[in-house]
C-alpha cells in the first residue's frame, strides 16, 4: 500500500486476549491501532464462558507485549502455573490491560464492524487496488460509521457462529425452528443454569471440550439431583481421542478432563451414542424429540433440551469484499491448512507460524487467533500472540522479526495416528475457546489451550 495511508490506523476486529495481544504488539513498534469490539466489554465472548477454568494455566495465557505494557502498573502476573477462569482471564488480565491510557484511547466498546472493503474498489476491480486504503464500516449505538485504515486484523472469533447439529453440517429439520430447547455450547450447569438441568434429561451432541466440560457437569450435578439422566452422542465411533493421552498429557488438567469423562462413560453414568446422525428435531410440549440414525439402527430420543457443542465456524459475510486465499475444507488461510489439519494435528503438534501463512492477496488483511484456524479445532492462546506478534512485526516494516517464530505448545499425549488404529474418524483433541477440568465442588476447566472450534473440530460431534 502507498506511504500515504501509513498515517492511517491498524484496525484491530475483537477485544479478546488476541486483539489486545495485538493491539500491544502495534504499540509497542510505534503502529497505531484500533481495537473496535462489539461487546459492552472486553473478554465479551470469554465472559460467556467465564464459569470454566482454562485447562492450561497463566503462564500460556498472558500475552508478552501485553505484559511489558502491564508491568510498569504495578500489575502482577497471576501464579503462572494456576489455571484461572474464564471469568478470572477477563478481571484479572483483559480488564487491568484495556485500562491503560495506551489501550483505552484506542478502544471501541458496543462497536460492530459489518463490512470490510478496499475504498472505492469493490472485489473485482485490480486497478490500483493495493494502494487504496481499506474502508471498514462500523455500527455503534444505531450510528453508521466509515472508518479508513492502514491494515486490518480480524480476531472476531467464532464464538457467535456455532455448527448445526443436523447431518453433513447442515441444520437438522426443525434445528432452527425448535432453537429454544437447544443451549450452547458451555452453559453454566452447576451454577446460573442448574434449574434448567437438575432432575431432567440432556442430550449433548459433539465430541469436543466443550461437550466433555458440559457431561461432567451433569454428572457432577446428577449426584445431588436425583432423575438428572445424561446422554451423548458423537459422529465417530469411538470417544478415545476425546479422553486422550491421560497422565501423557503436558496440560494435566485436559487430561484429567479425559480421564474422568472416560470413567463417567464406562461406569454407565453418560449413555454415549456412537455414529450419530441427527435429521429432525421436533418440539414436544415441554420436551424435544431427537431422531436421526446410527450405524446399525434408528435413532430416536426424547429429552428436556439438547446442548450443541458440535463446535464453530468462521463468519466470512463481513470479508465478502476482501481478496482472500483460504482453504476450500477448513476456510482458514491456505498456506496454514496443512499445518493445522486435525486428521494429522493436535494442537501440540502445530509448528509455529506467522505473517507469512496468514496473509492474503489483499495485502494488509489478516485474519489471527482462532477464526485463523476456520473449521480446524486445534487453536492455543499461545498461537494467537505469536501470530499477531509476527503480524506487528511485518505491518512496522521489521521483516526479520515477522518471519523469525516461534511456539512452544505443550503435547497432548494423544495423536491422530493413534485415534485412526481405532478405526475412529482422526480429529484433532485440542479446543479452540474452552477446555474443562471438572473438579468436585469447584468450577469446569476449559481449555485456551482452547478448543472451541469447528466443522470438525474438537468441539464437534
Amino acid at each position: 500500500m502507498s506511504s500515504t495511508a501509513d498515517h492511517l490506523p491498524v484496525v484491530v476486529i475483537g477485544a479478546g486476549p488476541v486483539g489486545l495481544a495485538a493491539a500491544a504488539h502495534l504499540i509497542e513498534r510505534g503502529v497505531e491501532p484500533l481495537v473496535v469490539e462489539q461487546g459492552d466489554a472486553v473478554g465479551a465472548a470469554v465472559s460467556s464462558w467465564g464459569h470454566v477454568r482454562l485447562f492450561s494455566p497463566w503462564r500460556y495465557d498472558v500475552d508478552a507485549a501485553a505484559l511489558r505494557l502491564l508491568e510498569p502498573t504495578g500489575w502482577r502476573s497471576p501464579d503462572p502455573d494456576t489455571l484461572p477462569t474464564g471469568a478470572e482471564l477477563v478481571a484479572d488480565y483483559l480488564t487491568p490491560l484495556a485500562a491503560l491510557p495506551q489501550i483505552t484511547e484506542r478502544l471501541r466498546l458496543g462497536s460492530k464492524v459489518t463490512g470490510i472493503t478496499r475504498d472505492g474498489a469493490d472485489k473485482t476491480r485490480s486497478l490500483g487496488r493495493d494502494r487504496q486504503p481499506y474502508r471498514v464500516r462500523i455500527v455503534a449505538g444505531g450510528q453508521v460509521q466509515d472508518v479508513l485504515a492502514r491494515a486490518v486484523i480480524d480476531t472476531s472469533g467464532t464464538w457467535d457462529h456455532t455448527n448445526p447439529i443436523g447431518t453433513g453440517g447442515l441444520p437438522a429439520l426443525g434445528e432452527k425452528e425448535n432453537a429454544g430447547y437447544l443451549t450452547g455450547p458451555l452453559p453454566d450447569v452447576l451454577g446460573r443454569d442448574r434449574a434448567r438441568f437438575a432432575g431432567t434429561h440432556t442430550l449433548v451432541v459433539g465430541m469436543g471440550h466443550s461437550a466433555a466440560n458440559t457431561l461432567l457437569a451433569l454428572v457432577e450435578l446428577a449426584e445431588t439431583a436425583p432423575g438428572t439422566t445424561i446422554t451423548w452422542a458423537i459422529r465417530g465411533g469411538s470417544a478415545r481421542r476425546l479422553f486422550g493421552g491421560g497422565s501423557d498429557d503436558e496440560l494435566p488438567a485436559r487430561g484429567l478432563l479425559g480421564s474422568r469423562l472416560k470413567e463417567a462413560t464406562e461406569s454407565g453414568r453418560i449413555t454415549l451414542i456412537k455414529r450419530a446422525s441427527i435429521e429432525q428435531i421436533s418440539g414436544e410440549g415441554q420436551r424435544v424429540r431427537v431422531t436421526g440414525s446410527t450405524r446399525d439402527e434408528v435413532l430416536d430420543v426424547t429429552v428436556d433440551q439438547v446442548v450443541n457443542a458440535t463446535g464453530f465456524r468462521p463468519d466470512l459475510d463481513i470479508v465478502r469484499e476482501v481478496r482472500l486465499d483460504l482453504d476450500s475444507a477448513m476456510e482458514c488461510p491456505a498456506g496454514l491448512a496443512e499445518l493445522i489439519d486435525p486428521n494429522y494435528h493436535s494442537c501440540g503438534t502445530v509448528p509455529a507460524h506467522g505473517e507469512q501463512l496468514l496473509r492474503h492477496p489483499d495485502a494488509g488483511f489478516y485474519i489471527a487467533g482462532m477464526k485463523s484456524y476456520g473449521r480446524a479445532p486445534t487453536f492455543l492462546l499461545a498461537t494467537g500472540y505469536e501470530q499477531v506478534r509476527s503480524i506487528a512485526a511485518a505491518l512496522a516494516g521489521d521483516t526479520a522479526a515477522a518471519m523469525a517464530v516461534e511456539l512452544n505448545l505443550p503435547a497432548t499425549g494423544v495423536c491422530s495416528t493413534d485415534v485412526a488404529a481405532d478405526g475412529e474418524e482422526t480429529s484433532c483433541c485440542g479446543t479452540n475457546e474452552t477446555p474443562q477440568l471438572l473438579t468436585i465442588g469447584a468450577p469446569a476447566t476449559t481449555g485456551f489451550a482452547t478448543g472451541l472450534a469447528h466443522g470438525r473440530s474438537a468441539d464437534s460431534a
